[in-house]
């Protein structure tokens, strides 16, 4: 019943108030991100879904696209512009994905939607991940974010998976708001952001 229809419902009104209420501060991010990144204040991409369905996802842009010689993309540390550290430290960065909640692609809380490649790399356990709706936060992003290891993740993942309850949601999004007031998990240890998934060895 609460997976079902009550957090989808949630989901939609819990979105729509803080788009409204954070409007203000949504917009002097754009504005703010549209001077740093000539014009582009947004990022998207595409990613899977629940059941692995793909969509397209929203978020700020943080990044510059500076490429090397042999047309790879530099490591995320060269690449993070001034304002976009801010942003993306505070979590500002996944804002935009509220549009993302509202037209029902993710929730607010759920495994966080990583890259399509990465499908060709789960093992059976990992792809349970994606039998739910991706989140804005989740059980992995309270539990080290990005500063833990990637089996510890999709552990983590999967568990919010076989046990979903609106108690566990809750517990998610109180801890969520002291994670971003604190900064911690930003990124892994030693890296800008996280290290790239290339499997399970």
């Amino acid at each position: 019943m609460y997976q079902s229809l009550i957090k989808r419902t949630f989901d939609f009104l819990f979105a729509l108030v803080l788009i409204v209420l954070l409007s203000p501060l949504i917009l002097a991010t754009t504005i703010f991100l549209a001077i740093a990144n000539r014009g582009k204040p947004f990022f998207l991409h595409r990613r899977p879904g629940k059941n692995e369905k793909i969509f397209t996802l929203y978020k700020f842009k943080t990044m510059r696209d500076p490429k090397n010689e042999e047309e790879l993309y530099l490591p995320d540390g060269h690449r993070i512009t001034k304002v976009g550290a801010i942003v993306r430290s505070t979590s500002l960065d996944e804002l935009p994905q509220l549009f993302n909640v509202l037209m029902g692609d993710m929730s607010i809380v759920g495994p966080r939607p990583l890259w399509e490649h990465y499908l060709e790399l789960y093992n059976d356990f990992q792809r349970q991940r994606h039998t739910v709706k991706p989140g804005i936060t989740g059980w992995a992003q309270i539990n080290g974010r990005n500063a833990i290891s990637w089996e510890k993740r999709f552990e983590l993942d999967v568990w919010y998976v076989n046990n979903i309850s609106f108690w566990t949601d809750l517990k998610i999004l109180f801890k969520t708001a002291f994670k971003v007031f604190k900064r911690e998990g930003v990124s892994e240890s030693g890296e800008a952001t996280m290290t790239m998934f290339t499997g399970t060895k």
